[in-house]
């Protein structure tokens, strides 16, 4: 019978029928992500500030993973640049004492890019965790603003 399914061998029941039903091709395996209406209030006004469309497509999270390790290495290598080559290591080789502000200021500047830029990736990929990432951006930023500021005194003053 046409349009029928028959049954299997040595079984006796009644044939399916078969449908040509149209296939929905819209259908995706991701979890939708949530609208403007959806989110909260501190969740908008973080998509606000860091200038994160709502109807963009979220980044990989691997891309994300990036570039929060290369910020917060460079953020590392101002600390470090700061509190133990610049202030010990130099005056110890015999180098220029004021050379510090010179190379500190740019680095932190650098780092602090990459820091805005870090969180508003995170905020971009809608991660899970963008609250806790935002918090260690916030933190490690703080730390390298202060430097900054240390150093723009001493360069100053």
């Amino acid at each position: 019978m046409p349009g029928t399914l028959p049954s299997a061998p040595g079984r006796r029941s009644s044939p399916v029928r078969v449908y040509n039903l149209p296939v929905d091709q819209t259908v995706t395996t991701e979890a939708p992500t949530p609208t403007a209406t959806q989110r909260s209030k501190a969740d908008q006004a973080m998509r606000h500030l860091l200038r994160v469309p709502d109807g963009q497509r979220a980044i990989p999270e691997s891309a994300t993973h990036r570039i929060f390790g290369a910020s917060i290495l460079l953020s590392a290598s101002r600390c470090l640049l700061s509190y133990i080559v610049l202030p010990i290591l130099l005056p110890l080789l015999g180098l220029a004492k004021g050379v510090g502000p010179i190379i500190g200021i740019p680095v932190g500047v650098l780092a602090l890019t990459f820091d805005v830029l870090g969180i508003r990736r995170f905020w971009l990929a809608d991660h899970h965790q963008k609250w806790l990432f935002s918090a260690v951006y916030a933190v490690v930023g703080v730390m390298v603003f202060t430097l900054l500021i240390v150093d723009l005194v001493d360069l100053l003053g």
